[in-house]
Order: C-alpha cells, then sequence, then structure tokens
C-alpha cells in the first residue's frame, strides 16, 4: 500500500511516470524512481525468493543491498538486489529460488574493456560522511570522484524525519530528508565532482602510490576509478539477533522500514512490533505512527530505554508501551509474518517461564544496532580491530581519519557507529586530509580540520558519546593525548 498522506513528506513530488513490471508473470504497477521491492511491496508482495538449502521464504530486510534477502532474477538474469535497483517499464522479475545460474549464452564483460575514470580524489560512499568529504575535498582543491550504489544519494539522511540535535553550523533543528537535499545541491554546484549513482564498488586495489577502485553500474558495467587517495564511507549494516523464524518475510532492519515508509512512501504493514528502545527504535515508532501504523509495543532487553528521554517521553505520551527486560522468543506465520512471542528476562538475560505475551503483528522492526561496513577496507590491507564500544570491527586510523594503508581515510559509520552529525564532521575532515594527501590543497586547510576535531570532541563530551571517545582511543595510532 503506498501512502497518499504524511504529515511531513510529500510522495506525489517523488514518484515518477506510472510503468508496468511483471512479477510471476503477473503485471504489477510502479513508478519511475522507486526500486523493485518497493514496488512489489506496495503491492502486497513480500516473499523475493527462497533459501538455497532449506527453500524456506525470503523478503526484504536491510534495504540498502547490503544483504541477500531481497534477490530476484530480472530478465532472466539472477542476484539481482531488488532492494536498490530501479523499475523499468516491462521488466520481467521473478522469484529467486535457491541457486540460479547465468541464462544460457549470457557472458559477462571482460575487464579489460572497462572505462577508467581519474581523480584527485575517489570517494566511495553518498552517505552523510561521503557527501561531506567530497564537498569539503573539492573546496580545497581536489577533484572528486563521487560514487554510491543506490539510486539518490543522501544514505541515511533520505529517510529521517526527525529534527536533529547540536549547533546551527551542524543542522541543529533541520531535519535529515532537509539535510540530504541540500549537501546534495552543493555537490551539484561543484564542478570538480563527478557522481556516479547505482555503481558498487567491488574492490580497491594499488596501481603504484595511486588506488584503484573496481566497480559495478547497474548490475552490468564494469568501471573502475583511479584516485591519489581514497575515501572510504561506505556506512553500516543492520545487526541481527537469534530468535525462532528470524527470518520470515516481514522481519525487517529498522532502516528499511524508515526506507520504505519515509523515502518511497510505501506502508511497512498494519501492526508493528519494534526490538530495542535506544534512539533509533524510539524514532522509528513515532515515524511508523506518522504513516498510520499501530505500533503494539517496543521491546528492550536492557533494564532501561537507551535512547534519549524525549524521545521516549513522545512515544510513551502516543500510547505505546516500553517493555524493558523482555525479549522476542519466537515469529509465528506461514509465509510472513503474522504474529510475535515475546517474554521477559531475568537478572541471568533468560526467558521467565509463564511470562509469555503474544502479539498479532504483520511486521517486526528490528532497531538492535549496526555493524561498521569495512569489507572494502579489510580487503585493501587497512589493519581492523574489534571495538565493542564502535559496534563491531573499524579500521586503524590516525586524527585525519588515514589508515594504516597510506592514501586511504575513512569517515562516518564505516569507522564506528555514532550520530550523522559525526559522520559528516569525520567527513570534512577525511576529505580535507585527502585532497592534502594527493597535494591538491595548501596547507591552510589544517585549520578546517583542526575546527573540526575541536567541533568533534564538544558533540561527543554529553553522556552518550563518552563510550565512542572510549572506543576511538584504541584506534587511533600517532594522536597523543586524545580525550
Amino acid at each position: 500500500m503506498r501512502l497518499t498522506e504524511h504529515p511531513i513528506l510529500d510522495f506525489s513530488e517523488r514518484r515518477g511516470r506510472k510503468v508496468t513490471i511483471h512479477f510471476e508473470g503477473q503485471p504489477v504497477e510502479a513508478y519511475e524512481g522507486e526500486t523493485i521491492a518497493m514496488a512489489l511491496h506496495a503491492a502486497g508482495i513480500r516473499v523475493l525468493s527462497h533459501s538455497a538449502e532449506k527453500h524456506r521464504p525470503r523478503g526484504l530486510f536491510c534495504a540498502i543491498g547490503k544483504c541477500s534477502s531481497c534477490l530476484v532474477k530480472v530478465n532472466g538474469v539472477p542476484n539481482v538486489r531488488s532492494c536498490i535497483t530501479l523499475v523499468e517499464e516491462g521488466m520481467k522479475v521473478e522469484m529467486q529460488r535457491g541457486k540460479e545460474t547465468l541464462p544460457k549464452g549470457a557472458k559477462p564483460p571482460a575487464w579489460k574493456d572497462a572505462p577508467r575514470y581519474k581523480a584527485d580524489v575517489v570517494v566511495i560512499g553518498g552517505g552523510p560522511a561521503g557527501l561531506m568529504a567530497a564537498i569539503h575535498a573539492a573546496d580545497a582543491g581536489a577533484s572528486v570522484i563521487l560514487i554510491d550504489e543506490n539510486p539518490m544519494l543522501g544514505g541515511q539522511l533520505v529517510k529521517q524525519t526527525h529534527k536533529f540535535f547540536g549547533k546551527r553550523e551542524q543542522f541543529a533543528g533541520v531535519r535529515g530528508v532537509k539535510i540530504a537535499e541540500i549537501l546534495g545541491e552543493e555537490v551539484k554546484k561543484r564542478g570538480n565532482i563527478e557522481v556516479f549513482l547505482e555503481t558498487s564498488a567491488v574492490g580497491v586495489f594499488h596501481e603504484g602510490e595511486e588506488k584503484l577502485v573496481a566497480a559495478v553500474r547497474k548490475n552490468k558495467e564494469l568501471l573502475e576509478f583511479l584516485g591519489k587517495t581514497l575515501v572510504v564511507a561506505t556506512g553500516a549494516m543492520e545487526k541481527m539477533i537469534p530468535f525462532e523464524n528470524n527470518d520470515l518475510p516481514g522481519i525487517y532492519g529498522a532502516g528499511a522500514i524508515q526506507t520504505l515508509m519515509n523515502t518511497y512512501g510505501v506502508k511497512p504493514g498494519d501492526r508493528v512490533l519494534i526490538v530495542g528502545a535506544g534512539n533509533v527504535g524510539l524514532i522509528l515508532a513515532y515515524q511508523l505512527i506518522q504513516a498510520g501504523v499501530e505500533v503494539k509495543a517496543i521491546v528492550e532487553a536492557m533494564p532501561k530505554v537507551g535512547g534519549y528521554f524525549v524521545h521516549a517521553a513522545k512515544v510513551r505520551r502516543l500510547g505505546v508501551p516500553i517493555l524493558t527486560r523482555h525479549t522476542i522468543l519466537r515469529a509465528e506465520g506461514k509465509d510472513r509474518v503474522e504474529r510475535a512471542v515475546i517474554a521477559q528476562l531475568d537478572e541471568n538475560w533468560r526467558p521467565v517461564p509463564g511470562t509469555e505475551k503474544v502479539f498479532e503483528v504483520d511486521t517486526i522492526a528490528l532497531a538492535v544496532g549496526l555493524r561498521p561496513s569495512i569489507e572494502l577496507l579489510h580487503q585493501a590491507g587497512c589493519q581492523v580491530k574489534f571495538v565493542r564500544e564502535l559496534s563491531g570491527h573499524v579500521a586503524v586510523r590516525d586524527g585525519r581519519m588515514e589508515t594504516t594503508v597510506q592514501g586511504i581515510f575513512v569517515a562516518g559509520d564505516s569507522a564506528g557507529i555514532e550520530e550523522a552529525t559525526t559522520a559528516m564532521l569525520e567527513g570534512k575532515i577525511a576529505g580535507i586530509a585527502a585532497a592534502l594527501k594527493a597535494g591538491a590543497a595548501s596547507p591552510e586547510w589544517l585549520a578546517e580540520i583542526e575546527k573540526a576535531q575541536r567541533d568533534l570532541l564538544e558533540f561527543r563530551s554529553g553522556p552518550f558519546g563518552r563510550h565512542v571517545l572510549e572506543g576511538i582511543k584504541k584506534v587511533l595510532v600517532g594522536v597523543d593525548g586524545y580525550a
């Protein structure tokens, strides 16, 4: 079901020309500018594929191209990520059933024929960190290539309808969706930034002193990007928790539900249970209510709410119960979620027998955290380290966000899970530092790096940032007295 009314967003401006795609031979109405998964969800189709071994139903989970739950066959070609592939008139989409093969006679393009693009700085990732890196590297005098595998710039910002905290210069009081628009317009204003959308980086290699990024555009075209320096701002992936039937269609990462509702105007379901009472879970609850979805409850394993009080108070005023010391035991349903069973936890984190509660829901949202996407950094030879405070494995780096591989910088959630504000500040530091390293910027830009570093420390000085500072100390090299 598509949303036609929303208190904040106007989807009529976002939807392009009406087109028809075919799923399993049946016509499905879609709009140019939306992805296959969004069109299928709007038509009530949740099962997109079946697992290879046990042939269990699979559906959308992350909606940002970083898992394999939504793979489909498109015009006979398997393993297409339906969440980031745009619809086209007459497109034939089929459910993927286990392991698939390429169509007979299909021949993949050869790397030797791939066109090559060059710049001083290549930025992978068009979210808040990548956008700020590209903008500031360009302003410092560098030529910049910005690539992102999604059909639009903005990353997580394009689905955030709440207003940001912080300083005015860091977009305090501005909604995330608006920040995405502002930064996207700033990129367009700069003639020394070339943008490649629907382009997935699949490898980072070294060619002399330069960095070579191998990429695939629109699932079929091979490209090469050569930069004197590289900024990796690939964001994060949704975490999963173990419970019975956690693979049923109708179980989504919180970000996927925000993508459905706030980016494409598609209602994810009618009745939702949220697992996780951090800021993401709390914000998601009132975003769902804005979209006309009933939130049955928020379940939190910890003894207290993890997010800001202001968010929790708003959710409670809207009548949503927050059940701390509870966890989900199982999802129930045949081909999709029909019910969720939860239970109370004791002091040893074990379910208490007899405390089970059943919720009749068609959607389960997992707001249980993110982990940094470091695959490209790891493959490029950057030293990585597990840091609990930063939510997973992250790249070791210095105060200018340069990793242990000279010329490769990191920023945003791929450097550790934090706020979008810190991602933008890290992107600014990494972008300027990459331009300096490439020899495209004058030393005067060092003052801008130092200012951004001070702003980062100030933003992290609050109670929610202290554990992050402890984590950052564990991965910083070449920096004394960081506190």
